[in-house]
């Protein structure tokens, strides 16, 4: 006898019944599904918002240094997002603005020892688009004067409290203060490296 073969229509029923055991998401269950990812991102600060918006306009009028200088940034700010200290607010944005001049100055000085002017240019233009942005922030810069005022009035308000070992502060309680929200440095420019030398100092005294 010859093999008995399952009809087409079989076969399509057979189909049909798998495509139903295991729908594919609805489109409202992926709308959903993305309005609560979303949710949870925090929001762009203004001064990255500004800087996207000036992509836009960089890349109409053609201007080389600010693309490449806006592009570095857009850049940084996405692998920060990837860490555990994304760019949330102006200050934090300021600071990583700061790097990058650095970064850029750097260059341009190794570019001049190698007598490529044409390399120390850019450089300059990109360092100028950094310098506007950050003096166009709006983020008070605070004074190595100012810190240690901050940092002292910190440390004897902890002494005071009577609840340190020793009665004396430590430098990480000093440092968790200072960097908490609402703190008298919370939304300022701070370089912490120069924050945590100046603790190191008043602490040890």
């Amino acid at each position: 006898m010859a093999a008995l073969r399952p009809s087409s229509r079989f076969t399509e029923r057979l189909l049909a019944r798998a495509r139903f055991a295991s729908p594919s998401p609805s489109p409202l269950s992926q709308r959903c599904s993305a309005r609560f990812y979303s949710s949870s991102e925090s929001p762009t600060p203004p001064l990255l918002q500004k800087i996207k918006a000036d992509l836009k306009a960089a890349m109409r009028a053609k201007d080389a240094p600010r693309l490449t200088a806006i592009r570095t940034i857009l850049s940084a700010t996405l692998n920060a997002s990837k860490t555990a200290s994304p760019i949330t607010t102006d200050a934090q944005l300021v600071t990583l603005l700061k790097k990058t001049q650095r970064a850029s100055l750097d260059a341009s000085a190794e570019f001049a020892a190698a007598n490529r002017q044409d390399l120390v240019d850019k450089e300059a233009a990109q360092v100028a688009v950094y310098e506007e942005y950050i003096s166009g922030s709006g983020v008070e810069e605070v004074s190595e004067e100012q810190l240690r005022t901050i940092v002292s009035g910190v440390v004897t308000a902890l002494t005071s409290e009577g609840a340190l070992a020793g009665g004396k502060a430590r430098f990480g309680d000093v440092m968790k203060k200072l960097l908490a929200p609402g703190s008298p440095l919370d939304g300022k420019d701070v370089e912490k490296a120069q924050l945590a030398k100046i603790v190191k100092e008043v602490t040890a005294n």
